[in-house]
């Protein structure tokens, strides 16, 4: 008896099952969705090239929110101009005449690959130079189409985009480049563009670029009025800070060393004249090299850059070494000449006295009582006598420390001595010895200045 119910029971859940079953079929969404397609896409049902009402289906201008996701940067050129930049940009609005049935929820969005199905918006990128889509393996397109009439049309893009720069502070320079995107046709009385609430662009978290750092970006309206109309207008600024470490190392460590290395001349001998101009003109054409190479990798301007002030003060340093041989070359040959001059005077006063004391031999007894109290201005024994009254006479003077450590370095080119008086210093030495300090000192002087300014000016620009 207890088996007879229980075989009851399984009969009884068996039939509810299968009729269950029967109520409800299995549906086929893939079905479904072709027909709603057809159904708000169908000819005769909906123009594309009709654009969706207002809020509220008035009449006023369709709402169309941007946003973007910046996958990759590739190039910023500084002489182009331009940079390159591939992003994934996002477009939605609303549409009411698609609007359909999401069979209890269950039909989340329409996926639709053809753009020209329905109403697009006419943006385009206003500082465009080059731009293509992505075709591989499969155009990367789609379109939304949700419940409520609201698309979502999505597209990846490569586009290098014109950067206006200003280079007055390179290499120690912040460029700021534009994203512009505005309607072409459709003025704002019929399409207005407005950034998506929340977080409108987007970049990726490892960006790396070779030469720049993406400090920051901001999001801007920047519609335009023509004699046409008043069109709306989007823009992304990117905050772009240039890397210094790399133009440290490249470009003012090696002109240092090209100035330091130009100094060496003044610790050679200045009789080493091959030695000498072969340094000056190879730092010297290794710098005029060193800056053309720089001049060539940036765009012609009408402005001084950071970087012309300071390749044109290292090639002046440089070029003021080769002129400071040539003047102590000169100084030597006068110094020759001076001491010849000098020597042919000694010759001639002492054989001017060697006459004069012969005579006086001659005639001992009466060269006393003959002796002129004054002697003619012509007298050499006169000359002699008045140039030593002038040196006992001649008051003390007080040591100058400048002159007395100077003339520790020179020498005569004749005496190997240390000078010791004002006429018997060779000038050209002392060129050398006062050009080992001065050109150090003010190129570390125009160091400062330079950084100082720039750094300065750098953070007055932030």
């Amino acid at each position: 008896m207890a088996s007879g119910h229980f075989f009851c029971a399984i009969f009884y859940f068996a039939c509810l099952c299968s009729a269950s079953l029967a109520n409800n079929p299995k549906v086929n969404f893939r079905e479904k969705e072709k027909k709603i397609l057809d159904q708000i896409l169908g000819a005769g049902k909906y123009d594309a090239r009709i654009r969706p009402s207002g809020i509220n289906g008035t009449d006023g201008p369709a709402i169309v929110r941007i946003n973007l996701f910046v996958r990759s940067i590739m190039t910023i050129s500084d002489i182009k101009m331009e940079y390159s930049v591939q992003l994934t940009f996002r477009e939605q609005w609303l549409d009411e005449r698609l609007k359909f049935d999401d069979i209890g929820g269950r039909l989340k969005y329409l996926t639709l690959t053809e753009a020209n199905r329905v109403w697009m918006p006419d943006l385009f990128f206003s500082n465009e130079k080059e731009g293509h889509f992505h075709n591989i393996i499969m155009p990367n397109v789609y379109i939304r189409i949700f419940p409520y009439g609201s698309v979502l049309y999505s597209i990846r893009i490569s586009l290098t985009l014109a950067c206006p720069m200003n280079l007055k502070l390179y290499p120690l320079d912040r460029q700021v480049c534009s994203l512009r995107m505005a309607s072409y046709g459709w003025t704002t009385a019929d399409l207005v563009f407005l950034w998506k609430e929340g977080d409108p662009v987007q970049v990726v978290k490892n960006l790396h670029l070779p030469r720049f750092t993406l400090e920051k970006f901001l999001t801007d309206y920047c519609n335009s009025k023509t004699n046409t109309g008043e069109y709306s207008c989007l823009k992304v600024d990117l905050l772009f800070k240039r890397e210094f470490s790399y133009y440290l190392i490249q470009i003012y460590i090696p002109c240092c060393m090209l100035v330091i290395v130009s100094w060496v001349s003044f610790w050679l001998d200045q009789g080493a004249v091959p030695a000498r101009v072969s340094l000056g003109v190879t730092t010297l054409l290794t710098m005029a090299t060193q800056t053309s190479g720089i001049n060539a990798s940036l765009p012609p301007v009408s402005y001084t850059k950071a970087i012309d002030v300071w390749t044109g003060v290292c090639l002046t340093f440089v070029f003021g070494a080769l002129l400071e041989f040539a003047l102590v070359n000169y100084a030597s040959r006068s110094d020759i000449h001076r001491e010849n001059m000098k020597k042919k005077r000694r010759e001639m006063e002492q054989a001017s006295l060697d006459a004069a004391s012969d005579l006086l031999d001659t005639d001992s007894n009466a060269t006393f009582a003959m002796k002129p109290l004054v002697r003619h201005p012509g007298d050499p024994l006169a000359l002699e006598k008045l140039r030593q009254c002038e040196v006992h006479m001649q008051a003390p003077k007080r040591p100058n420390c400048c002159r007395s450590w100077l003339s520790k370095f020179p020498t005569s080119p004749f005496k190997k001595v240390p000078c010791l008086g004002r006429g018997q210093c060779s000038r050209s030495k002392r060129i050398d010895v006062i050009s080992r300090i001065t050109f150090p000192l003010v190129f570390a002087l125009f160091n400062l200045v330079y950084w100082s300014t720039y750094l300065f000016r750098e953070e007055e620009d932030d």
